[in-house]
């Protein structure tokens, strides 16, 4: 479940969104129920699936009101990823899509190499990922290493960054959250001619041994995914900055792009009179079973 409330402290009379919060089906994951709902009840709404296959939900309240509810909420079957180790071990350099001879499937992943607008390539986080990428290693262990070196050297900070603040910020601050260790992942691998994608989901956490779980203490979550050569798998390799870990059964995806940009769990533009306003998140992800 996750819920998001805007109060306002004035009428809104229109207000527009975009919601990314049903997860895909995917081989490894299927979705038993998926539903979004808006409160006050939509004027328009309509579903569609955008350029990269998530599913997004357009709506428009034309309603007055000076509260917005939008909840997703959804049940869903992971199962354990299963990674090819062997064709995990093609040296990284063969795994650049730009100038490959034969196309077989890296025509998919040419654009995931470029910048985008939250993914700049700059050369500190060239140079920073550079030191995972040695000569000749094997794509796995040195996507695996750079992994575990975010996860050592920055602090987990959620007053560090914005959802707007720079791969160059999240260097000098060595703090962020999620968001900005699997972006700095993203934008180290494609500065040195790699392609990965962002992923928006969820994870199931854990409580602390003896306490019970916090409902709706849980937090939306994000990763990264890397591309594997056709020859080697043609798959992706999906991994956890946040977690030093590869994504699991623990991980349920619901959007991908390029940045957080293109899969925000909710953005919009509202007409109002109103001089201020609060935001409440509320996610919760429960196993069951």
């Amino acid at each position: 479940m996750h819920r998001t409330t805007y109060s306002y402290d004035d009428d809104v009379n229109d207000s527009l969104g975009v919601a990314y919060l049903a997860p895909r089906t995917l081989p490894w994951q299927t979705p038993a129920s998926a539903s979004v709902t808006v409160g006050p009840e939509p004027t328009d709404r309509s579903e569609d699936i955008d350029h990269y296959g998530n599913s997004a939900l357009f709506f428009q309240v034309t309603t007055a009101h000076r509260e917005l509810v939008v909840t997703g909420a959804s049940e869903v079957e992971v199962v354990p990823t299963a990674y090819d180790l062997e064709a995990l071990t093609v040296p990284w350099e063969l795994a650049r899509p730009a100038g490959r001879t034969d196309l077989r499937g890296a025509w998919r992943a040419v654009d995931l190499a470029l910048p985008s607008p939250l993914v700049e390539l700059t050369p500190g986080v060239s140079t920073y990922a550079a030191a995972s990428l040695r000569p000749g290693r094997p794509l796995g262990e040195a996507v695996d290493d750079l992994v575990h070196r975010i996860f050592t050297d920055f602090d987990y900070d959620s007053t560090a960054t914005t959802v707007t603040s720079t791969i160059a910020h999240v260097l000098t601050k060595r703090a962020g959250v999620c968001q900005d260790f699997a972006q700095l992942a993203i934008a180290g691998l494609r500065a040195n001619g790699l392609s990965a994608r962002y992923v928006s989901g969820y994870l199931s956490t854990m409580p602390p041994p003896g306490q019970e779980r916090i409902v709706g203490g849980d937090a939306t979550h994000a990763w990264l995914v890397v591309w594997v050569p056709e020859e080697a798998g043609g798959h992706w390799l999906a991994v956890d900055p946040t977690n030093d870990v590869r994504v699991g059964d623990r991980h349920v995806t619901v959007a991908w792009g390029r940045d957080y940009g293109d899969v925000p769990p909710l953005k919009g533009v509202i007409f109002t009179d109103a001089e201020t306003s609060t935001l409440s998140v509320e996610v919760d992800v429960e196993p069951v079973g």
